[in-house]
């Protein structure tokens, strides 16, 4: 049984999540317990042959002075793709998103679109992708990560876990888009320069980028930022 999404897309309330919850999937993350809960991630394919990702959670909460007593880190993350794509920064499409309470325990769902031909940069090193790619492509590829990351840190969001796991890319020839992938940690900073510091020292940390590489992210950050972030070409 495959997913139609327009009928689905006409379903509110509860029915809904009982309706995505009974496609079949498969998972690309199985359930793990963390945050007082589960989490996973299945694949789920539509009817048109399209490619979605349902997180599905269960007791899995994050807590804030809006949410003291716990609100479940899908919609959180719903929330974050939603602001962020109104950024100008590519993020996977949300489809649907819901949440209830059962026997006074969260129960969420968070359904987005693949990013079709897109690979993560870890998956593309792992591949030796960056041989074929040449060094002036790579660098020019790490540039356009730099400027979505400071897209996002100018509009006062930090990403949170960004990892080159998280940092996605589709190269066509010259042609090159790129991604960012799992807001589930995202949330908004009162001070930009706070957002940026965590997550450029955080990608620094996590990569294994060359003096040459880093320099390449940090100018298409900077260039899109609009100025220099102390401290990172060090």
């Amino acid at each position: 049984m495959f997913a139609d999404l327009a009928s689905l897309q006409q379903i509110s309330g509860e029915n809904a999540i009982d309706r995505w919850l009974q496609l079949p999937g498969k998972w690309v993350e199985e359930p793990n317990r963390r945050r007082g809960g589960e989490s996973g991630v299945q694949r789920v394919l539509t009817d048109d042959g399209r490619l979605l990702y349902r997180k599905q959670q269960v007791g899995h909460v994050c807590r804030d002075w809006r949410h003291p007593f716990g609100y479940p880190t899908a919609i959180r993350e719903r929330d974050a793709l939603k602001a962020i794509r109104a950024l100008g920064v590519n993020v996977p499409t949300v489809v649907y998103a819901g949440c209830r309470k059962v026997d006074g325990e969260w129960q969420a769902l968070l359904i987005t679109e693949s990013l079709d031909g897109y690979s993560s940069l870890e998956e593309c090193y792992a591949r030796g992708d960056q041989d074929r790619w040449g060094e002036a492509l790579h660098q020019r590829i790490l540039q356009q990560l730099g400027a979505a990351v400071a897209r996002l840190n100018a509009g006062h969001w930090q990403h949170g876990c960004l990892y080159p796991k998280h940092m996605f890319v589709r190269v066509e020839g010259e042609k090159i888009d790129v991604a960012l992938i799992d807001l589930e940690k995202a949330r908004r900073r009162f001070s930009i320069q706070q957002a940026a510091r965590h997550d450029l020292q955080q990608a620094r940390r996590r990569s294994s980028w060359t003096e040459a590489q880093w320099r390449a992210f940090v100018y298409g950050y900077e260039t899109a930022f609009g100025s220099a972030i102390k401290g990172l070409r060090t």
